[in-house]
């Protein structure tokens, strides 16, 4: 297994852009990495940004975005009020919200959807994210769904186990209005990172996957 390094060294800062369509997207696809950078490095600073959410999803959302990012350096919760499901039917909308994000710092690493999610509010993120952003490092995270669609991925974030079990405890702690879901499971989120963890030959035996399109060697 090859590993690579990010050629930001720590000290330097690291700006990291995290989507979601839906309020627990981000925590379940990357919340281990996110927590997993915020402990190593203390110079990450975080745009975390929701697409969608009623009020209560939307509380949920930015109080379990406070818990993921408390050790970042600085950080942003962005929660937009978009219709759950509905965010390919006001596509403009959405790109207005996606031209919003090149205000700002511009992100060393972004975290979106899949490109071939079968959930149609991931696939736009998606799509929107490299659109918007077309020469950064894009990490596309995995969502378990009862509608399947899972891929293999080609990134993996080895994920000790102190890590992941924050990861699930937060996960089930925050997000109430999840619980009744037959999926959403603390083995559904451990048995995914096992998996991967074998797929990527993780030496703690667990770690997230993701899909990276394109990367660049830099000699020097």
């Amino acid at each position: 297994m090859i590993g690579i390094h990010l050629d930001r060294p720590i000290g330097e800062g690291l700006h990291v852009l995290c989507l979601g369509a839906h309020s627990d997207d981000i925590e379940i696809g990357c919340g281990g990495t996110m927590l997993r950078f915020l402990r190593e490095r203390g110079d990450v600073s975080v745009r975390w940004v929701v697409l969608t959410g009623n009020e209560q999803r939307a509380e949920e959302a930015r109080r379990s975005a406070a818990l993921f990012l408390e050790h970042a350096r600085e950080s942003e919760v962005v929660v937009h009020g978009f219709r759950d499901g509905f965010l390919p039917y006001v596509g403009a909308e959405v790109k207005d919200a996606f031209e919003g994000l090149k205000d700002g710092p511009t992100p060393d690493l972004i975290f979106t959807h899949h490109g071939r999610d079968l959930h149609q509010d991931h696939r736009l993120l998606s799509e929107l994210t490299w659109n918007t952003f077309r020469d950064h490092l894009v990490l596309e995270y995995e969502i378990p769904k009862y509608d399947g669609g899972l891929a293999t991925p080609n990134f993996f974030m080895p994920i000790d186990k102190g890590t992941l079990r924050q990861k699930t405890d937060l996960l089930m702690r925050m997000f109430a209005t999840q619980r009744d879901k037959r999926w959403f499971t603390p083995e559904t989120f451990e048995g995914l990172m096992r998996l991967r963890g074998i797929e990527g030959a993780s030496p703690t035996g667990y770690a997230e996957g993701f899909h990276l399109r394109k990367v660049r060697y830099n000699a020097g």
